[in-house]
């Protein structure tokens, strides 16, 4: 089976993702790994505008990476990782959309120079 997409983490998502404990950072990078085959809502889905979130439970914590869709190749479609959190509230913070939306518009300056 052909993956969905192609997977890359910016460097706080892999700062945060390198703060993780080694089994809860195994769980999440299975939970992106089997996203990248199936189209699992409870796993991965759109939170505002271009944002998406990657989610996962383990050991009674909520992790959340925040990514987004690079399309503009139409040969491979990426999801670019642009941080992570751990989720206390049932709500989304503004400042993480932002963040996330932050890290996107620099990716992409970055990427047409």
């Amino acid at each position: 089976m052909k993956d969905r997409f192609s997977f890359i983490a910016l460097e706080e998502a892999k700062q945060f993702l390198e703060s993780l404990d080694k089994k809860s950072r195994k769980k999440v990078m299975y939970n992106v790994w089997k996203t990248k085959s199936i189209n699992d809502k409870e796993l991965f889905k759109p939170v505002q505008g271009e944002i998406w979130e990657f989610r996962t439970l383990y050991n009674k914590k909520y992790i959340r990476i925040f990514a987004f869709w690079d399309k503009a190749d139409n040969q491979n479609t990426l999801v670019a990782a642009t941080h992570g959190i751990y989720k206390t509230t049932s709500k989304i913070l503004k400042s993480d959309i932002e963040r996330a939306e932050r890290i996107r518009k620099e990716y992409y300056h970055s990427k047409n120079k």
